[in-house]
């Protein structure tokens, strides 16, 4: 799990399972084969003893003489914004904040304390919302950087351990709410079934998952090779060449934390398969054929069995087309091809990233645009040009996901105005309101972040959900100059 000499990033909550392993992994460093590069602790924002076990981590790490990396997040407004459960938002921000530290070279993999109790919870999870065998693998004991040491090990012997060891830790009021999913599973259904059923439920329950896991990956190596005999890409050059293996990225649950197309899709313009030869092929392995496909040009949208389904059902049919997580599938004689559907830009069209901090010159456009940290109750550094000159916005930082970028307007982009109550509308409706010129909107700036969700229409509003409100909170403060040219 972990290579001879590697570094390794231990994720702690400062419960029982995290500071055992943070303990064993620390042991074993003395044997020289690896190295414990440095803790790192996501505080949720989810309870008021949010910051005590923040604390608790921060001592411990000290203690293990390991440095400690921390990050604060608000999962209820990302859990919102994506509208997702708050574990999963949770597990968002964490795989984010560690792939974060891995790309900075912190270290070589990150360790998580996933145990065998685990494993069960997540199998039974997933067949009771009917996963197939992709899904009812579970969890992986080696995810790309990801490792999690304690896979085979029950969650009762890591307590005996750290009482042996007299080690503390932080409990978690939170996971005896079975108004969570898992936590009815780990505290009433398995407890149940163990009553009931079989006392050896939970060992049953994982060597299941470790049985689909080896189906899953025998199956999706099959649909790589065949993949690779029955699907062509077309690059930007406009060369079809067969979809080497290579170019397959595992998807979220057996290898790292983007989606399937997050490096795969950039330079391929349509893709084209062999409808017979997919129709013909068992239908387990066409069924990832066909979702590898569909993942080339997705830009990340998420590929639902049902879109996978549908792409099947034409690859048998004469003719027709469909449109298909952010792509358009067409049966064109004896192929399938599928080809990205874009969006028509306005004329004059820009963007550029925007460092923070940092500036960009829109020579063009007649503004540059730059971003500073400070607090709320800061002001930002003087500008040399006349007040007049000078547009500033403060923004929450927490608010932001990096990166920043400026750019024009592009159809369908929508903007939340203050005063709605977290209602949308459409930027271009927003633009009237405000009285901008027709001939200039392609001209304004706009500042959005990673998600491209509008942080700031520069000179006239700033989203709601990114909008000050108390004077301790952290800031990006954007500043827009005028040039003096067409903006």
């Amino acid at each position: 799990m972990i290579p001879v000499g590697g570094r390794v990033l231990v994720a702690i909550s400062g419960g029982p399972d995290s500071v055992a392993l943070t303990l064993l992994l620390k042991d074993l460093e003395d044997r020289g084969s690896f190295r414990v590069a440095g803790i790192a602790h996501v505080n949720h924002g989810l309870r008021a003893s949010a910051g005590d076990d923040e604390e608790f981590c921060r001592a411990f790490a000290d203690r293990m003489g390991a440095p400690f990396f921390v990050e604060r997040a608000d999962v209820r407004a990302v859990a919102r914004r994506w509208r997702r459960s708050i574990e999963d938002a949770g597990r968002f921000v964490r795989y984010g904040f560690f792939r974060r530290l891995l790309t900075e070279d912190v270290a070589d993999v990150v360790a998580t304390g996933h145990t065998r109790d685990d494993q069960a919870e997540t199998f039974l999870l997933r067949l009771i919302r009917g996963a197939g065998s992709r899904g009812l693998a579970g969890i992986h004991p080696v995810a790309g950087q990801v490792v999690r040491p304690l896979f085979d090990v029950r969650r009762r012997e890591l307590r005996d351990y750290l009482a042996g060891r007299d080690q503390g830790f932080c409990e978690d009021e939170t996971n005896r709410d079975v108004a969570i999913a898992r936590n009815r599973v780990r505290h009433e259904l398995i407890p149940y079934i163990v009553r009931a059923f079989s006392p050896g439920i939970v060992e049953v329950l994982a060597r299941e998952a470790d049985a689909a896991r080896e189906d899953e990956r025998h199956l999706q190596q099959e649909a790589i090779e065949s993949a690779g005999l029955i699907v062509l890409r077309n690059s930007s050059t406009r060369d079809a060449v067969p979809l080497s293996p290579d170019r397959i990225a595992p998807g979220p649950e057996s290898g790292w934390f983007e989606p399937v197309s997050s490096s795969l899709g950039a330079d391929i313009v349509a893709v084209e398969i062999d409808a017979a030869r997919l129709a013909a092929l068992p239908r387990a392995v066409a069924s990832r054929v066909a979702r590898l496909a569909l993942s080339i040009l997705a830009d990340g949208k998420f590929v639902a069995y049902e879109h996978v389904r549908t792409l099947l059902t034409l690859a048998s049919a004469e003719r027709g087309s469909v449109s298909l997580a952010g792509q358009q599938a067409i049966r064109r004689g004896t192929r399938l091809e599928l080809v990205r559907e874009r969006v028509q830009a306005f004329a004059n069209s820009f963007r550029v990233p925007l460092s923070i901090p940092g500036e960009v010159i829109l020579q063009s456009q007649g503004w540059a645009i730059s971003a500073e940290v400070g607090a709320a109750r800061e002001r930002p550094a003087a500008s040399r040009e006349p007040a007049r000159q000078t547009l500033t916005a403060a923004v929450r930082a927490d608010r932001v996901a990096p990166p920043l970028a400026v750019r024009s307007r592009r159809p369908g982009d929508r903007f939340q105005p203050p005063g709605m109550g977290g209602r949308h509308r459409k930027l271009q409706d927003v633009l009237v309101d405000q009285k901008v010129a027709r001939e200039t909107r392609d001209l304004l700036p706009l500042v959005v972040d990673g998600e491209d969700r509008i942080v700031w229409i520069v000179g006239h509003a700033v989203g709601a959900d990114f909008r000050v409100t108390e004077p301790s909170q952290g800031v990006i403060f954007l500043i827009a100059r005028r040039l003096g040219g067409p903006g």
